[in-house]
């Protein structure tokens, strides 16, 4: 009898509303957000292990920018790997800041009008969020330009990472533009690795403090990692 008043209560001829796929949806949107962010994450805590190489001298910080290119060898040919991994990041950058856009538009359409009053709870991190996110991919940009291409690099060699790092921080220009995109690195792991772990359902009433504590102790640490090496540079330590 329940189903059959259930089926009763729907108007002839009218269809049930048609399944979102994985991607379509707010969840399936907020994984993908997490999951590339995760990605990148795990990036960037390799990359800052590799930039501080730089403290050991110019013969084992272009050993360093060598094995990069043979990493994989003899099983893959020159570069295959490293390949790898940048078409890898390319997947994640680009799904990234596509979920991210399309989820912007969706609360947008969710809330036309804007608050009369900020919300208290939303950090400077969460503000941000946008901004930095912009801040981010120009910084890429250039940082492609400026130590992978040389295209920017007035005094790069080929085949000398550390040389081409030290001539990159040894200009004003080069400091503020890496200095200002660090900053936003920091905030923005501070802020997402919180939401990835809440859109991943890794967050609960006992592990949310823990959390706040990786977070902030991520973000301060790669921070600290990545600005560390302009610091050097500009201060003699590295030269």
């Amino acid at each position: 009898m329940a189903l059959a008043s259930r089926t009763e209560q729907r108007p002839a001829g009218r269809k049930p509303p048609p399944r979102r796929s994985f991607w379509g949806s707010t969840v399936g949107k907020k994984t993908v957000m997490a999951v590339s962010g995760l990605i990148m994450l795990g990036y960037l805590v390799a990359h800052v292990v590799g930039n501080l190489k730089v403290f050991f001298g110019p013969e084992e910080f272009n050993a360093y920018g060598h094995w990069l290119r043979t990493m994989g060898a003899p099983v893959l040919h020159r570069e295959w790997a490293l390949w790898g991994v940048r078409i890898l990041l390319v997947a994640a950058v680009v799904a990234h800041a596509v979920s991210a856009y399309q989820l912007s538009r969706l609360d947008r359409r969710a809330r036309p009008t804007a608050y009369v009053h900020r919300r208290r709870r939303a950090s400077y991190a969460t503000r941000t969020m946008r901004w930095g996110g912009v801040i981010i991919a120009l910084f890429i940009v250039w940082h492609i330009l400026d130590l992978t291409t040389l295209t920017v690099n007035e005094n790069a060699q080929h085949g000398h990472p550390y040389e081409n790092v030290v001539a990159t921080f040894s200009t004003w220009y080069g400091n503020v533009i890496y200095l200002t995109a660090m900053a936003a690195v920091g905030l923005h792991i501070r802020h997402g690795f919180w939401s990835a772990a809440q859109t991943l359902g890794a967050g609960s009433a006992r592990r949310d403090r823990a959390l706040k504590a990786t977070a902030n102790g991520l973000a301060l640490v790669l921070t600290a990692g990545f600005v560390a090496v302009p610091v050097a540079v500009m201060t003699g330590v590295v030269s």
